[in-house]
């Protein structure tokens, strides 16, 4: 988990909180969203994810209209909560290719099209 926050700090030009909470995000929408077990192989070779997860939700981050909507209205959730943790919208596209590029590391590219493949939409930022 350390070296995802790493990479994505570094990518987009933001602290290691900032990030750490941006992951835990989209961690955590991709566990809500996704009813595929692929997720939770990702999950498992992530350690420190379900923290992660955990902090991103109790810092605000989790429930709102995005846990209620799904397909792109729960991306548009998961973009407001992101830009209210300090990602600009901007950076989304970029946070997006660092998640998913580590997570293809992780579980390798066929893991990942069923992850990507589970939620509507979300291929757009793989």
């Amino acid at each position: 988990m350390d070296e995802l926050v790493a990479r994505v700090s570094a990518a987009l030009g933001v602290d290691a909180q900032v990030a750490r909470t941006a992951v835990g995000l989209v961690l955590g929408f991709l566990q809500k969203e996704s009813h595929d077990g692929a997720v939770s192989e990702l999950l498992a070779q992530l350690p420190g994810a379900p923290e992660a997860i955990q902090s991103a939700e109790s810092a605000g981050g989790g429930g709102g209209l995005g846990g209620l909507m799904g397909g792109m209205g729960g991306l548009m959730g998961l973009a407001a909560k992101l830009n209210g943790a300090g990602i600009d919208m901007s950076q989304i596209p970029k946070l997006g290719h660092e998640i998913f590029g580590y997570a293809e590391e992780k579980v390798g590219p066929e893991k990942l099209r069923e992850i990507v493949d589970s939620i509507p939409g979300i291929a757009q930022f793989v």
